[in-house]
């Protein structure tokens, strides 16, 4: 199955990965509303941008009570389905990841789809921090984390 790779360190904050989302979730060039973020180390002056990685434990699919999101057969994507969702945001609670977003406009739940299998995000990045490749466990939320807990080793030895 087709995953999102993310490799923070070849992430500028360019932010264009957070416009083309925008563009295609919304018609709108408007990083709010995307789907997918770029978090700002400010510290080190890094970058990694973040996104709904398709977990297996899925949180928001079985805290959803009205079953309104879906397993995406041809991407293996957990997709919200508009016309089912009723708006109780009780799976951007669920999301121990903060990926999953509520749209005030709609009064419903959104989340990364992966672009039906065709990532806006991937074609727009001009450093290759995203890709879209088989594998099997999604590896960039290892390095999210480590870069975290190098961050929270920092602050605690008095660094900024």
């Amino acid at each position: 199955m087709k995953q999102l790779r993310i490799i923070p360190d070849k992430c500028t904050s360019c932010l264009q990965c957070e416009l083309a989302c925008s563009f295609v979730q919304t018609g709108t060039f408007q990083p709010s509303r995307s789907l997918i973020r770029v978090y700002v180390f400010d510290e080190q002056a890094s970058y990694a941008p973040y996104t709904c990685f398709q977990c297996s434990e899925a949180w928001c699919m079985t805290a959803c009570p009205v079953n309104a999101i879906a397993l995406d057969p041809a991407t293996g994507a957990k997709v919200i389905m508009d016309n089912v969702c009723v708006g109780c945001a009780v799976c951007t609670i669920a999301c121990p990841y903060g990926t999953v977003f509520y749209n005030p406009d709609t009064h419903k739940a959104v989340k990364c789809d992966l672009c039906g299998g065709d990532p806006a995000c991937v074609k727009a990045c001009p450093t290759d921090a995203i890709e879209y490749v088989e594998m099997e466990q999604p590896d960039w939320l290892t390095s999210w984390a480590q870069r975290v807990d190098e961050r929270f080793h920092t602050m605690q030895e008095g660094g900024h």
